[in-house]
């Protein structure tokens, strides 16, 4: 092994790796794991690649436990580079789940819309709950492909889902990688997508039922944006095609006509398996995406059972998303979102409080 000082080392551990996958070296499995962190970067995690453009495993992270600065680091790097991370059997709590989120930004409120039956002592979590979401609105499906609030001037940045009690078969999420759609586009489809504004605004497809429910429930505090379709990733440079069926209602200054065949073809493009990923869920299991370059859909198959099937998901503060010509989403209606509960709520407990009685 002296010769190995004379390469650098990603490529010494990449040499070492092959003979080893060739069955020519002879390397324990703890060595094998530790070159394989070296050349891929990473030496506090383990990283393993789930599909070519996006998603991987996170192994050696205990979530229940403080992370230290370099795990959080490194687990930063691969969500910036693969765009979702999952993370297996951790088995948290409420409080551990927030802590984590914590790591990597502010945590917003649960949701800008409210939650009709929060979690008591934990405002900044969102029950993902198909029975919940029946008894409120008189339907399971949890919607078409999208990214989280784009109706918010600022999306989050980031989402984290954690498995408390899944079904053992079927319940699976997708998600797709923004910027791998955006880049396999032509480039005269690029040129054009670079130019174009998109509004968004909850159930903006309308792909969800509507009934007097979930329709006043998107009235209790109204969010409506114009965003850039071609967003710039504010960490990495990366542009994404930053569309999605689930809240963009049209193009602006086009016709309808050319929104509906414009929109057709871009959610054709981010949605595209080969951009995809697919992911199996168990109990304690932790997906963590990258809001700012991702759409994920739902599970489809579950709709017709009376089965549970409950996560919690915790949100990131996000930026106001940029075009590529320096554009700045611009507010229709609302107001931004993030830790603060929303003002229509604020006031709303307020109202409740019991007033002084004047003697």
């Amino acid at each position: 092994m002296i010769f190995s000082v004379l390469l650098p080392a990603q490529e010494y551990c990449y040499q070492i790796l092959a003979k080893f996958q060739r069955k020519q070296a002879s390397v324990n499995t703890t060595l094998h794991i530790k070159l394989w962190r070296i050349y891929m970067g990473y030496k506090h995690i383990e990283v393993k690649q789930v599909a070519g453009f996006i998603g991987v495993e996170i192994g050696n992270v205990d979530l229940s436990r403080p992370l230290n600065d370099d795990q959080v680091k490194e687990i930063r790097k691969a969500l910036l580079k693969w765009k979702v991370v999952f993370f297996r059997g951790q088995n948290i709590d409420h409080a551990a789940q927030v802590e984590f989120t914590s790591r990597f930004g502010e945590v917003t409120f649960a949701h800008p819309l409210g939650e009709p039956e929060p979690v008591p002592g934990f405002p900044q979590i969102k029950p993902v709950d198909r029975k919940l979401y029946e008894k409120q609105y008189g339907f399971r499906t949890g919607g078409p492909w999208h990214t989280d609030v784009t109706a918010a001037i600022n999306p989050p940045a980031a989402s984290i889902l954690r498995a408390v009690n899944v079904p053992s078969f079927g319940g699976d999420t997708h998600w797709s990688n923004l910027v791998a759609a955006y880049e396999g586009l032509s480039a005269p489809l690029r040129s054009l997508a670079d130019t174009l504004k998109a509004e968004h605004r909850f159930n903006g497809g309308g792909y969800q039922p509507r009934n007097g429910k979930f329709d006043e429930r998107i009235a209790v505090n109204p969010l409506v944006s114009i965003h850039p379709v071609v967003r710039v990733h504010p960490e990495t440079g990366e542009r994404a095609l930053f569309v999605n069926p689930g809240f963009v209602s049209r193009i602006v200054d086009v016709s309808p006509e050319e929104s509906k065949l414009l929109l057709e073809l871009f959610f054709n493009q981010v949605t595209k398996p080969a951009y995809t990923t697919r992911f199996r869920w168990n109990n304690g299991d932790i997906a963590f995406w990258d809001n700012r370059a991702t759409v994920h859909l739902a599970p489809q198959d579950l709709d017709h059972l009376d089965i549970e099937r409950l996560l919690y998901r915790t949100t990131i503060t996000g930026d106001v998303p940029v075009g590529v010509d320096g554009f700045r989403s611009q507010v229709v209606q609302g107001e931004v979102f993030n830790a603060e509960v929303p003002t229509v709520f604020k006031q709303k407990a307020e109202s409740k409080e019991p007033q002084p009685v004047l003697s």
